[in-house]
């Protein structure tokens, strides 16, 4: 009786927004959860408004003669204050939800970069040719926005104070060792077979940061809390733990960004934007159910629509990075008759190799079979002469006529 009372006195102690599960005494704050979604949305809408700011501003001193320029105007540095201002609320947002719940909002930032093109599209379209162009980033947005939905209506509840003491108890426990041993594993593997065996496949390179992510995402986490716990009263700064923890945050994302580097110089950012997404995301959830025991105490249909938000969030972001245009490479082909001295060998001032689908490969011809008649080389026959019998020297050879073959 006596142990019957005191858990309902806890219990009554709680806020009214919170309940506490019997077995692992974590509590369930849905308004700690709210603000938490809400400073990782409002985040990545920051974020990508300012990766826009940025871009634009580019395009603009694209012809500059000062590499930079951008420097000296007013968009850039919005921008960046933007960028920080947003990676500040998405840092903030780790202190207040868990961790399964803000990593799938990455949707966001896609959902609000496709909007920001459709609307700011410079050319102008036909209807028909618009909703053919964009339907399929309609159609992503669209299951993005279905599924960011279900990944905030059902998202674990679970929320822990980010204390020294759990953290430290959650880095010793052994299903996060065995997890963490599986994972080191894994990435030597991947690192071996990109490394020595030349393995350059985006799933191998994108695995490889999906793995430091999910660590990244883990001490974020950690951080976050911890310095927000701080801020609170609660000092946690004189913990060893912070500062590991600090360290692990700072690499992994360090050597996050450089195999991401070396993907964009080999694969389209689009293809690099999808696939990373997909598989960072399931990656850095499992970490978090693992280490903070994100779905302790859901129930099976909890769990089962949030995973079914998660594939309808990943098809959304697929569609919407499929239809984005890819850059046409450079191909370093000089067309002949834009040489000086060159002699133009065709009539009608016709190119020796002309330009053909509109691309940047200036005289790059991928069949010669199809070009057509008036683009032939003009041929010159000859014509050998019989030898005078008075001995006279003549020209051996004489120009009949110039046609075309």
């Amino acid at each position: 009786m006596d142990r019957a009372h005191g858990a309902a006195l806890q219990l009554r102690q709680l806020p009214p927004t919170s309940s506490a599960h019997p077995l692992t005494g974590l509590s369930f704050s849905y308004k700690e959860n709210l603000i938490g979604a809400l400073l990782a949305i409002f985040g990545h809408l920051v974020v990508s408004i300012a990766l826009n700011l940025q871009k634009y501003c580019h395009i603009r001193l694209a012809g500059s003669k000062d590499p930079r320029a951008y420097f000296k105007t007013k968009t850039w540095w919005l921008g960046l204050f933007l960028m920080l201002l947003g990676e500040l609320g998405v840092f903030a947002s780790y202190a207040f939800a868990p961790l399964s719940l803000i990593v799938p909002l990455g949707a966001v930032s896609v959902i609000a970069s496709a909007i920001i093109g459709i609307i700011f599209i410079k050319e102008k379209w036909k209807p028909k040719d618009f909703l053919r162009r964009y339907v399929l980033s309609f159609v992503g947005c669209g299951l993005a926005i279905v599924g960011t939905y279900l990944l905030v209506t059902f998202a674990p509840n679970s929320h822990e104070k980010m204390t020294g003491e759990n953290i430290t108890r959650h880095l010793v426990s052994w299903p996060f060792l065995l997890y963490m041993l599986v994972e080191i594993i894994l990435f030597c593997l991947l690192l071996y077979f990109y490394k020595e065996k030349n393995a350059n496949s985006i799933i191998v390179i994108l695995l490889l940061v999906a793995l430091l992510g999910s660590m990244t995402v883990v001490t974020v986490k950690a951080v976050a809390g911890m310095l927000v716990l701080s801020i609170q009263g609660n000092l946690q700064l004189d913990y060893p733990i912070f500062y590991v923890m600090f360290v692990c945050m700072v690499a992994t994302a360090v050597y996050q960004a450089a195999f991401l580097s070396q993907a964009s110089q080999m694969y389209d950012s689009s293809l690099i934007a999808s696939v990373g997404y997909i598989l960072s995301t399931t990656i850095a959830i499992t970490a978090g159910a693992v280490f903070y025991l994100d779905f302790i105490g859901e129930d099976v249909l909890h769990i089962c629509m949030f995973a079914l938000g998660c594939l309808i969030a990943f098809l959304g972001v697929f569609l919407i990075t499929r239809n984005r245009k890819k850059a046409i490479p450079f191909e370093p082909y000089i067309s002949m008759d834009a040489m000086p001295g060159m002699q133009n060998m065709h009539d009608k001032g016709m190119t020796v190799q002309p330009d053909l689908k509109a691309s940047f490969s200036y005289g790059a011809l991928e069949n010669n079979d199809n070009v057509s008649e008036i683009y032939a080389p003009a041929t010159l026959p000859v014509m050998q002469e019989e030898h005078s019998s008075g001995g006279a020297s003549g020209v051996p050879y004489r120009v009949l006529e110039h046609t075309k073959k």
